[in-house]
């Protein structure tokens, strides 16, 4: 019998650090029973396909329900049985919430790790799906859209994943996990917090030192992260007035202002990157405050006329007390308090970075294209940062998981940082 090649896509929906499967039910026509994630035929549209499946499997039918992050190489998957040769399109989206509706196609759905994916009976190679969109170093390395706290849960994400995989093959080798997060760990340095999170799992981890030890403490380190996350948010909601500007794109600020629903919410766009320009849309789906969006040379006047009070994220907090976020951070500081707003920033104790015996004050600035600015032959010197830092002090209070955070708080939690990281000197 001649094979017949059959085009469907496999649609992973993650929610935090959890995908959606589904159980298949007898309506379907070929492996009933089985877990999968959502999927459907998807002859000459893939992309199409995949949003459709969505819809139709899960009732998430807008587009600020699910946002698509990675396209995987397709690949073919022969099912002798079947006499069908299926040709598999994955794909990833991150889910805003987890309100699904399904359909007949399923028996029962439930959010899960995917590491579920290697100890259930499932549809063919869906790993093997999973694997072609599951977060890497690369990723984690390259990711520019969003912040640290969506980053460093990738990378507990991608070192869970990896010692699911060993656990599975009965590895007890604890050196290729270690380079693993070695990598993950260097992937960001102006980002600390994911180094801190993925030192936490693995100090948790190195008194027993294999697979299963860092599969657990990962998973721990993740809901530890996104707990952490959310008490931080609540406790900034608390401190917001009515009027609120933002700038960049902070998961956590994101968060806040979900919780207090502010009455309007001026956003910078945010250059270079733009990534306010996405915030302020998220923002916008997200509260039902009257939202604008305004260019950085007008922020400044805006922000005195239409906020009073200013809050921003931290993708680090150094030793000595001076908050790294996105560049434009201090100026804005500046302006809210000359008008006499409140400045907060809402951040975890994860993001301070590790104390350094040398107590190198520098940080990563993450320079972009300098062509971006300047192009021209005059002798000329061109900065173009992504990061800049602000003293603490500017700040009315630093808002975090524990409360408020001061200079001596900082200094005890860099140290704290610095410990967990000899993990790897032993």
């Amino acid at each position: 019998m001649a094979d017949d090649e059959t085009h469907v896509v496999t649609v992973f929906l993650r929610n935090d650090a959890e995908v959606l499967l589904l159980r298949r039910s007898d309506e379907v026509g070929s492996y009933s029973g089985r877990w999968g994630a959502v999927a459907g035929h998807a002859e000459g549209d893939p992309d199409g396909a995949a949003r459709e499946e969505i819809r139709e499997e899960t009732g998430l039918d807008h587009e600020s329900d699910v946002t698509l992050l990675r396209r995987g190489d397709s690949f073919e998957v022969m099912d002798e049985d079947l006499g069908t040769r299926w040709v598999v399109h994955p794909y990833l989206f991150d889910a805003r919430h987890r309100e699904v509706t399904t359909n007949y196609e399923t028996t029962e759905h439930e959010w899960a790790p995917p590491t579920e994916i290697l100890r259930r009976e499932t549809v063919p190679e869906l790993w093997r799906s999973y694997d072609r969109v599951r977060p890497t170093v690369e990723a984690v390395a390259e990711d520019r859209d969003h912040g640290s706290s969506y980053l460093s849960l990738r990378a507990l994400e991608r070192l869970r994943d990896e010692a699911a995989l060993g656990v599975e093959r009965g590895a007890t080798d604890w050196d290729d996990l270690a380079a693993t997060a070695r990598d993950l760990r260097d992937a960001r340095p102006s980002m600390v917090v994911v180094a801190n999170r993925v030192n936490r799992a693995m100090d948790a981890a190195s008194e027993v030192g294999c697979p299963a030890a860092v599969e657990r403490a990962a998973t721990e380190a993740i809901d530890r992260a996104l707990a952490a996350d959310e008490r931080a948010a609540a406790h900034a909601a608390e401190r917001l007035p009515d009027r609120v500007a933002t700038l960049s794109r902070s998961g956590t600020v994101l968060s806040a202002l979900a919780a207090a629903d502010p009455e309007s919410v001026l956003v910078a766009e945010s250059r270079p990157g733009r990534e306010g320009v996405d915030a302020a849309a998220e923002i916008a789906s997200r509260t039902d405050a009257a939202v604008t969006v305004t260019t950085d040379a007008a922020f400044g006047e805006r922000l005195t006329e239409d906020a009073d009070a200013l809050l921003v994220g931290a993708d680090a907090v150094l030793p000595d007390g001076r908050v790294v976020n996105k560049v434009g951070t201090r100026g804005a500081v500046a302006a809210a308090a000359a008008e006499g707003a409140d400045c907060y920033v809402v951040t975890t104790s994860d993001k301070v970075r590790p104390e350094e015996d040398d107590d190198d004050a520098s940080f990563d600035r993450e320079e972009r294209d300098l062509s971006a600015v300047y192009d021209g032959d005059a002798d000329v010197s061109v900065a173009n940062p992504t990061f800049g830092a602000t003293p603490t002090e500017r700040f009315d209070a630093v808002v975090t998981e524990d409360g408020t955070l001061d200079s001596e708080g900082i200094r005890a939690v860099a140290a704290e940082h610095r410990r967990r990281a000899t993990w790897d000197e032993v």
